[in-house]
């Protein structure tokens, strides 16, 4: 018996390589080679899965993304061992909001990083074909629709602050050509992107007034305006 998951929860992050705790702005392929190897994928996932304090599943998903970023081979582990099963239990939890944003911020991410990679190859053929192989059996889109997360991200745009509603609304639109049809299927989410236009047309408004031709909410506003016209 694991009981709440705080004896394993402790172990796994003692033993989870310290510098994938660290802030970087870039990653560290050593440490992240090293961390798959030694298992630490999987122990984050487990201390993510288990009852634990939120100041440690904080830490966990920080190191979580930090070895998932630019790391194709960790994404298909990743995918699994159930990854995105383990995030969509977290962000169902009551009082992980926080969590919420960073989970999706991280999904947007590395949707994104595959779909410039590949782009990438196309165009310049610099990426080389075996990381460009492994980007291709990253099959991060159909696990997110298959999974729920079409649904999940669109609930989560009614969170009050607005970077958090800024994160959501970049990864509706990046999962946009996948959850189309679920996307149009949803009363509640026209409802509140209707509802958000309003609001973010009238905060625009005072930032103009003030001066600022591009502004914060004017650029959310053009974001909401752009999936509404999408998804008409």
């Amino acid at each position: 018996m694991l009981g709440d998951g705080t004896g394993v929860g402790l172990f796994a992050l003692s033993s989870v390589p310290w510098a994938l705790y660290q802030v970087s702005p870039h990653p560290n392929p050593k440490v992240q080679v090293e961390a798959i190897e030694g298992g630490a994928l999987q122990k984050l996932l487990v201390i993510l899965a288990t009852e634990q304090p939120l100041t440690a599943k904080k830490k966990v998903l920080f190191a979580l993304c930090s070895l998932l970023r630019h790391f194709p081979y960790a994404q298909q582990q990743f995918l699994k061992l159930g990854g995105l099963q383990v995030l969509r239990s977290l962000v169902q939890e009551k009082g992980t909001q926080v969590l919420a944003v960073r989970v999706v911020t991280l999904l947007y991410d590395l949707v994104t990083e595959k779909m410039f990679a590949e782009q990438e190859a196309e165009l310049t053929q610099d990426t080389t074909p075996e990381k460009l192989q492994q980007y291709r059996q990253v099959h991060l889109l159909p696990g997110l629709r298959e999974q729920g997360w079409c649904e999940i991200t669109a609930h989560l745009l009614s969170l009050p602050e607005h970077d958090a509603r800024e994160k959501v609304l970049q990864t509706l639109g990046a999962l946009l050509a996948t959850c189309r049809d679920h996307y149009r299927q949803d009363p509640q989410l026209s409802k509140v992107l209707t509802n958000l236009q309003a609001e973010y047309q009238a905060l625009a408004t005072l930032e103009l007034q003030a001066g600022e031709d591009e502004g914060y909410f004017r650029e959310l506003l053009g974001s909401i305006n752009s999936l509404l016209k999408e998804l008409r």
